[in-house]
Order: structure tokens, then C-alpha cells, then sequence
């Protein structure tokens, strides 16, 4: 499966680093975003084949900063549950 990450950049400075190489912060002590390939993700993957995919965090292994593929090890996304009628409109994530 292909990956789509372009590089990471610096949220402070911009600076650009290397996707292919392991990271941790960037040179100033930030945290590294992801960048990303956009119209080559859209060229390659439609809304419908990602919708049709098995649910589970995997099911986004292109837009994932990953340098090999991952192992399958039954992981599932999280449900999303509203609270009992005493606490309206709140929702917690069941982890």
C-alpha cells in the first residue's frame, strides 16, 4: 500500500525534515507536523474505497507518517457514546 506523507515540517520554524527518517522533536524543541500529498491521495483513493474499508485505525494507513507497513493486530476505532439523559448532549470516547 502506498503511503502519501511528502515530509514533516517544524510547527514553529517551517523547517522541513525527511518522512523516511525516525524523528522525535524538531531542531527548536517543537513538536512535527505532517504534510501530506494531497492530489496524489486523491488521485489514488476515492471517498467511496475508504468508506468501504473494515473499520479500525488502519483503514487510514496512507494518511499514517509510516515508514514500513504496520502488523494487523485487531486494533478498532473507539466508539463515541452519549451520556444517560442526566448529562444531555455529553459524550465521552470509550476507550
Amino acid at each position: 500500500m502506498k503511503h502519501f506523507v511528502s515530509h514533516l515540517e517544524c510547527s514553529a520554524t517551517g523547517k522541513e525534515y525527511p518522512a523516511n527518517v525516525s524523528h522525535n522533536l524538531s531542531e527548536a524543541g517543537k513538536p512535527l507536523l505532517v504534510r501530506y500529498d494531497l492530489p496524489a491521495i486523491g488521485a489514488a483513493l476515492t471517498k467511496q474505497q475508504l468508506a468501504a474499508r473494515s473499520g479500525g485505525f488502519w483503514r487510514y494507513t496512507e494518511f499514517l507518517p509510516l515508514q514500513t507497513e504496520p502488523p494487523a493486530l485487531g486494533e478498532e476505532t473507539t466508539p463515541l457514546i452519549m451520556l444517560p439523559s442526566q448529562s444531555p448532549g455529553l459524550w465521552v470516547k470509550d476507550e
